[in-house]
């Protein structure tokens, strides 16, 4: 295997990829699948059923959350925002987040080093 193609899980060059129906929630549980990683960039779709969530932690890129469907509250530093389908928002670098699943959810989660 090459190293490019050890890089790209899942993602096909002029390959349509559908996000929202490429996972599914599952019950009491968290699916990701990796879409793309390389040492700057790191694509990961997520599925969390409603009361799933990921404890507080960082992370040495900067991470950009999409909600695709669901609700999910996510925790920033000292900061709680409740995202809905459709919004985004930036977990800088080094600063502690959480995500939790206010209902079942799909997001994209993009990290990109700084």
């Amino acid at each position: 295997m090459s190293d490019n193609n050890a890089l790209n899980q899942g993602l096909e060059p002029a390959t349509l990829f559908d996000l929202i129906n490429d996972v599914q929630v599952n019950p009491d549980a968290i699916v990701s699948k990796t879409l793309r990683r390389s040492p700057t960039l790191n694509l990961t779709l997520f599925a969390f059923d409603q009361g799933q969530g990921l404890s507080g932690h960082s992370s040495p890129m900067d991470a950009y959350v999409q909600i695709l469907t669901g609700k999910m509250e996510i925790t920033i530093g000292a900061e709680k925002f409740t995202l809905e389908a459709g919004q985004i928002i930036l977990m800088p670098a080094q600063v502690d987040h959480a995500l939790d699943a206010v209902e079942a959810s799909k997001m994209l989660l993009t990290m990109v080093q700084q």
